[in-house]
């Protein structure tokens, strides 16, 4: 069994060996009527839900919604195979790895994008590192998180700006502040971080080599519910993304208002809490049949599945009109 297919087969019986570990069913793990749980990550996409919540929103459209903390994505994803979460923040290569088999879960909203004026990821380089084109990255062993949005992120920024796919060399580093920490000592010659890490890199003296501004397609993050959530409670769904609305609404008027979440959900480290600002979320949308279909080349090329993945099983535009 090659090291590809594993994250493939662990996809496949996560929810078995996780409901095994829960003690029964998944089924009977279902949330009642009107109540919603959402796995956040401590990072700055999430933010919203909080002010949402923070704000009444939730209540205000008649659902109670529990926001449940994640420390990674390999914890919100087992809840989400066990059917202990209803929703959460990922994103579209965890989505195609999540319906590998067969549609478990549908992205209903885009939650980040980048924007040609705003990163959301940036291959960087020590502040002593000679390197300083892509061209110097040729055959440089990157810092990233194997099969994530990272380590797909990182290979088609490069290809983009012309290093062919047999240059490209990575080394799996899965944790962000390790990935940080071994950048800033120098014991990596480059890594991949997203925010608010790759802001206190470049505070700290990290150059960037490039970053996603530059391909803003490429970079998102999304919104997604269990497909029986979406099939059969829409209406919840409908309700929780309008007050998501609202709370993103009230982020682009009054960003000031919300800096203390966005701080603390965030975990924007103490250096960067003075200056670090709200990044701009995208009007209210899902990603784009091409941008799925990419990410589902990239899978196959890799390995992680085995067919192709239908765009319409596992996106849903139902929610924007």
């Amino acid at each position: 069994m090659t090291a590809s297919r594993i994250p493939c087969i662990l996809v496949t019986f996560l929810g078995l060996v996780v409901s095994a570990a829960f003690g029964g069913s998944m089924a009977s793990a279902a949330a009642p009527a009107g109540t919603l749980r959402i796995g956040v990550l401590p990072i700055t996409d999430v933010v919203p839900f909080y002010v949402a919540q923070d704000q009444g929103y939730f209540t205000q459209e008649g659902l109670h919604v529990e926001l449940v903390p994640v420390a990674s994505a390999a914890e919100r994803d087992q809840l989400m195979a066990a059917q202990q979460i209803d929703g959460q923040l990922n994103d579209l290569v965890s989505t195609v790895l999540f319906n590998a088999q067969r549609p478990r879960i549908q992205i209903v909203r885009k939650g980040r994008q980048a924007f040609a004026h705003a990163a959301q990821f940036w291959i960087l380089v020590p502040k002593d590192s000679p390197l300083r084109t892509v061209q110097d990255l040729k055959g440089v062993e990157i810092g990233i998180s194997q099969n994530s949005i990272i380590e797909y992120i990182t290979h088609r920024l490069l290809e983009r700006e012309g290093l062919a796919a047999p240059d490209i060399r990575t080394t799996n580093v899965p944790a962000i502040p390790t990935r940080f920490q071994l950048l800033m000592q120098g014991q990596l010659r480059a890594v991949t971080l997203p925010d608010p890490l790759a802001s206190l890199a470049l505070l700290r003296g990290a150059r960037s080599v490039l970053d996603d501004s530059r391909h803003p397609d490429l970079s998102q993050s999304v919104i997604s519910f269990q497909a029986p959530i979406v099939q059969t409670r829409a209406d919840e769904v409908r309700r929780f993304l309008a007050a998501y609305d609202r709370a993103v609404q009230d982020i682009r008027a009054r960003p000031d208002r919300f800096r203390n979440i966005l701080i603390a959900q965030s975990r924007v480290p103490d250096p960067l809490k003075d200056t670090y600002r709200f990044p701009p979320f995208p009007d209210p949308s899902v990603p784009r049949p091409d941008q799925w279909d990419d990410v589902v080349a990239w899978a196959l090329q890799k390995g992680l599945i085995r067919q192709a993945l239908p765009y319409a099983a596992s996106v849903t535009t139902a929610f924007l009109r």
